[in-house]
């Protein structure tokens, strides 16, 4: 017979022994989720960084937990960010994410801020086989060298130009000014310009590349101005943008349209600019909060949060970039082979409507103009997707 205390103890012993084999189980599904980036806080990177992504990041993360954390195959687990600045240097970033991937071993990583950054780093990704979604990787390169976790969210140099060239033509533009930033955004997006413009008898009565980091573009815009071209098209980083408007109204330019890329879509140009001065001024862009009931709530959200209005280009891809990645690991938990899998394979709706990979990218999103209209970036071109009627005849410069 054994003793009472003795089956007490017993069954106490057992009870431990069950505890401890599902602890690991139940450990696992109590850890957070870790997502690992690194991201531009300092640096000529910075503007658009903090303004297209981390931002966004937050955000998300913030939302998730409030949810009780991110759904993980019908399991709630909180989201921790692993993140540091990588000052705009590639160099950072790519041992950022080595250790990342490679040391930290984290659940999933969120990508980088640019052109650049996305080249160095897509490939380490790819051979660690973490899915990457990039928000602002803007480079036919990239979807060419067919890396299958590298997904890009933005619309490439092919569909944005052709978009910007059927526009002008349809409003009888003869004559375009072109000049680009001389690195891999500029050159790719340069060269799918001068294919769009074959056959279509506009003629590029200017073409001249500068360098990142440029202060001064009054010499090229005064040449260009000389030549009196309909219409002038910048591809152009925040900075460059800003410059090359700013310049263009102090010596009087003022073509009948003004297209700047990056950064004409942050609310940091019409704040600079003034919405006056804004006025009328054409850039990348795809979506606003008219797009959808999806793109209204997380405007709204944003604004909340962080006090400040998202761009209406990238920062909605970048939220569409979070809704897949959300979806996948609710489908698929964290097997990354299983997510990346998900997201090629799968129609999604999205902030932005529906988005479909063939390979790395995005066929979903057609090429768009916007344009800034009594203080909002309205998407003006194509029709099919356009939130307002393009103005053909920018104002003077206020």
């Amino acid at each position: 017979m054994v003793h009472p205390n003795r089956r007490v103890v017993i069954q106490k012993t057992a009870a431990a022994v069950g505890a401890l084999a599902v602890a690991p189980q139940l450990l696992a599904q109590a850890a957070p989720v870790r997502v690992g980036y690194s991201m531009s806080r300092t640096g000529p990177w910075t503007g658009g960084a903090q303004t297209s992504q981390e931002p966004n990041y937050l955000l998300w993360a913030e939302q998730q937990n409030a949810a009780g954390g991110l759904d993980v195959k019908g399991v709630r687990r909180r989201i921790e960010l692993i993140s540091s600045d990588d000052r705009s240097d590639v160099e950072t970033v790519v041992r950022t994410y080595e250790k990342l991937m490679g040391s930290d071993k984290v659940d999933l990583v969120l990508p980088p801020w640019g052109s650049n950054a996305n080249f160095a780093t897509a490939p380490l990704a790819n051979r660690f086989g973490y899915p990457f979604l990039a928000p602002t990787a803007l480079s036919r390169r990239l979807i060419e060298m067919k890396l299958p976790f590298f997904f890009s969210m933005l619309q490439q140099p092919k569909p944005m130009c052709d978009a910007v060239v059927d526009m002008l033509k349809a409003q009888g533009v003869k004559t375009i000014a072109c000049v680009y930033v001389d690195d891999l955004f500029g050159l790719e997006n340069y060269a799918a310009l001068k294919v769009a413009l074959q056959g279509t008898g506009i003629s590029l009565v200017q073409e001249t590349s500068y360098p990142s980091g440029v202060k001064d573009l009054s010499p090229t815009l005064r040449a260009i101005k000389d030549k009196n071209p309909d219409a002038f098209v910048g591809f152009t980083y925040p900075p460059d943008t800003i410059l090359a408007s700013r310049q263009s109204k102090e010596i009087g330019f003022n073509p009948k349209f003004f297209y700047a890329s990056v950064g004409t879509a942050f609310p940091l140009y019409k704040n600079v600019m003034t919405p006056a001065g804004a006025e009328g001024v054409l850039g990348m862009g795809s979506w606003n909060s008219k797009t959808s009931a999806g793109a209204k709530a997380y405007f709204d959200a944003h604004v909340a949060a962080h006090k400040k209005e998202p761009d209406r280009w990238a920062s909605g891809a970048c939220w569409a970039g979070l809704e897949i990645l959300t979806a996948a690991v609710k489908a698929q938990g964290l097997d990354r082979k299983a997510i990346r899998d998900y997201v090629a394979n799968t129609t999604h709706k999205t902030i932005l409507g529906d988005i479909r990979f063939q390979g790395s990218e995005n066929v979903g999103t057609p090429g768009s103009v916007g344009q800034w209209q009594n203080g909002e970036f309205e998407v003006v071109w194509p029709a099919k997707i356009a939130t307002a009627k393009l103005n053909p005849v920018k104002p003077a410069w206020k």
